[in-house]
C-alpha cells in the first residue's frame, strides 16, 4: 500500500493527482491523530509519500525507525511537486528508484543525496533519418541539439536508433566520429517507451512500427544503461531529413554505471 499524506490544501491537490497516477495509492489528508496514524502506516510496511516539511516527517517517524533493511521507503515532496526527496530506505528500500519515478509524474527533480552516482545524470541521444542522409547533416543536427540542451559531447553515453537503421551509413559514421557506441532496437522494444513520448506520429508508426524513433530510442537506451526509467531532456528536434532527441537517466544500484563496454573500447 502507498499512503500519500498531505497537511495543506495545496498539498492535498498534489496528493490527489498522485493517487490517481500511482497504483494502490491512498490519499490521507490531515490524518488524525497524526503521529499515531502515520507511525501505524509505517510499522505496517506501507510506503509513504509526505507532502510537507522534512522535519515533521523525521520527528514523527524517528521513534519507530528500525533499520534500512526493514523500514519501508519514504519520500517527501514540496507542495508544488518540484522536488522529490527519498528520505528513508534509499538503496535497500528502493526509495531512490521510486523518487525518480515520482519525479517524472510531477515534472519535478529528484533530490538524491546518497553517496552514489545518482548525483551524476547521464545522457543518450536518439536519432532517426531518411535513407542516405549525409553525415554532415546528421552531425549538424546532433551538435545543435547538444547546444540546446546545454550539454558537452563527453556527457553523452550512446547514439541510438531503430534496428532498420543498423546499416545507416551516416549514423554509423557519426557514432564513430564521436567515439560513441551505436545501438539499435526493434519496434517492440522501442514501443515500451511509447507513453513517455512528447509527440506521436501515425505516419511514422505506419512506416516503421513506432510513434517516434528519436525519442523512443533515446529513452530505451537510457533505461538499458541505467536500469531506471529515463526522462526526455530535449524533445524531438526535426529537420527536413532527420530527427534527434536527448534522454537523461540516473545510473542504478544494480551495477549499472552508465558506462557501456563498447564505449570504453573506443
Amino acid at each position: 500500500m502507498i499512503r500519500v499524506i498531505a497537511l495543506t490544501e495545496p498539498g492535498r491537490q498534489l496528493a490527489e493527482r498522485l493517487t490517481g497516477l500511482l497504483p494502490a495509492a491512498q490519499l490521507c489528508y490531515k490524518p488524525q491523530p497524526f503521529t499515531g496514524q502515520v507511525q501505524a502506516f509505517f510499522q505496517a510496511g506501507d510506503r509513504l509519500i509526505f507532502i510537507c516539511a522534512t522535519g515533521i516527517v523525521m520527528r514523527t517517524l524517528a521513534p519507530v525507525l528500525e533499520d534500512k533493511y526493514r523500514d519501508p521507503a519514504v519520500l517527501v515532496l514540496d507542495e508544488q511537486g518540484r522536488y522529490v526527496i527519498p528520505l528513508l530506505s534509499g538503496h535497500e528500500g528502493g526509495a531512490n528508484h521510486w523518487a525518480l519515478e515520482v519525479a517524472q509524474l510531477t515534472g519535478g527533480e529528484p533530490v538524491i543525496t546518497s553517496a552514489c552516482n545518482y548525483l551524476h545524470p547521464r545522457y543518450t541521444v536518439g536519432m532517426g533519418c531518411e535513407r542516405g542522409c549525409p553525415l554532415a547533416h546528421l552531425e549538424a543536427l546532433y551538435r545543435d541539439c547538444l547546444q540546446q540542451a546545454g550539454l558537452q559531447p563527453e556527457q553523452v553515453e550512446a547514439l541510438s536508433s531503430i534496428d532498420i537503421k543498423a546499416d545507416e551509413v551516416g549514423l554509423i559514421a557519426l557514432a564513430e566520429k564521436l567515439g560513441l557506441p551505436f545501438k539499435t532496437w526493434n519496434a517492440a522494444q522501442l514501443n515500451e517507451e511509447d507513453a513517455r513520448l512528447s509527440t506521436r506520429s501515425e505516419y511514422v508508426f505506419r512506416t516503421v512500427g513506432v510513434h517516434g524513433v528519436a525519442e523512443s530510442a533515446a529513452l530505451f537506451t537510457a533505461r538499458q544503461l541505467g536500469g531506471n526509467p529515463a526522462e526526455l531532456l530535449l524533445n524531438k528536434q526535426k529537420t527536413a531529413r532527420a530527427t534527434c532527441a536527448i534522454a537523461r537517466f540516473y545510473p542504478g544500484d544494480d551495477g549499472a554505471n552508465g558506462a557501456d563496454p563498447a564505449r570504453k573500447q573506443n
